[in-house]
């Protein structure tokens, strides 16, 4: 906990100067000798020397660091051009030039680890590793445990799914008792039916806004089609390949591209048959694509505030009694 929040510090203090220089440079008040030293140097001083040491203090892994004080940096040029005054800009404004050189040189370094982290997975795949720990043991040992490397490691799944889903094998997914939820109310047809519908539809709103609006939105528009329909395709090939799994004494719902959801079997207070509609609430977790789920899993202590577990699979009777197999042979033991 202390390790996450001191690696957010940067962030902080670079939020905390901004609005502060940004009050310096709108104002005219004693601070700033009412308007007539509005010093580009203050904000420069705060951002571009204070900001990069507190990432270096605050980061153990230097190349972390080093990426989060360029991009952090560079938001602050970006900043600075908004609230420093034009008047009062020298040097600034060659930094509002140069950003852009840096930041392509930190995508470019980003695309490299994307490159890297593809091609590793790739290489656990084919060693027939568990596909989620192919994927996690590469961003982790970049980036460690982290809300960042979290997001990593769904957008991963994103592109191997979208790219190497042929190399992606259900059985190695870790577990003794693996079930899916590919035909369950017609999940996986729905989804093909959804894709098919983007795939129609992306040239004639295309030309709609390019005719209609302008070519600039045209381009931005299909470009997050395009993204959109990529998720939909890999969450269409996801969703037949990887399972939920009984493991030992845990449940491990992964269902699609979401994170997977560790359940252990002794914090199952009843597991049952479920026909109801289950309305959204933030006691409960749905997993489910269409139609209403059919399993019904309340536990004894609360999973991130979440006190019920709703699942919809294949064969629900089946997932059930093998759950309670495992539950009672634990209980005998």
């Amino acid at each position: 906990m202390k390790a996450n929040i001191k690696s957010k510090v940067p962030l902080i203090f670079l939020i905390v100067v901004s609005l502060w220089w940004w009050f310096y440079y709108a104002s005219s008040n004693a601070f700033n000798g009412f308007g007539s030293e509005k010093h580009e140097w203050l904000f420069m001083l705060d951002t571009l020397l204070v900001l990069p040491i507190l990432c270096f203090i605050c980061e153990g892994n230097k190349q972390k660091a080093s990426l989060k004080a360029a991009m952090l940096c560079c938001t602050a040029v970006f900043i600075g051009s908004v609230i420093i005054p034009e008047q009062n800009k020298v040097l600034f404004q060659y930094l509002e030039s140069g950003r852009y050189v840096v930041l392509a040189f930190v995508l470019l370094l980003e695309l490299t680890a994307v490159i890297t982290v593809l091609l590793a997975v790739r290489s656990l795949l084919a060693k027939n590793e568990d596909p989620d720990v192919a994927l996690q043991k590469p961003i982790d040992s970049m980036l460690g445990t982290s809300a960042l490397s979290k997001l990593l490691q769904f957008e991963g799944r994103v592109w191997i799914f979208a790219l190497f889903a042929s190399h992606i094998k259900p059985m190695a997914y870790a577990g003794e008792h693996h079930f899916f939820y590919d035909k369950k109310d017609g999940a996986r047809s729905n989804l093909a039916g959804f894709l098919a519908l983007m795939v129609i539809e992306l040239p004639l709103v295309h030309l709609l806004i390019h005719f209609l609006y302008s070519s600039t939105a045209a381009n931005i528009v299909t470009g997050l089609t395009l993204f959109g329909l990529v998720f939909f395709f890999a969450e269409y090939k996801a969703v037949g390949k990887r399972p939920i799994s009984i493991s030992g004494n845990d449940i491990i719902v992964r269902y699609g591209l979401y994170p997977s959801l560790t359940i252990s079997i002794h914090n199952i207070a009843a597991i049952s048959a479920n026909t109801g509609f289950i309305k959204r609430s933030r006691y409960i977790k749905r997993f489910n694509y269409a139609g209403v789920p059919n399993v019904e899993i309340l536990l004894r202590e609360p999973m991130n505030g979440r006190k019920a577990i709703y699942l919809g699979v294949n064969s629900p009777c089946r997932f059930i009694h093998c759950v309670k197999r495992v539950k009672t042979k634990d209980s005998f033991f």
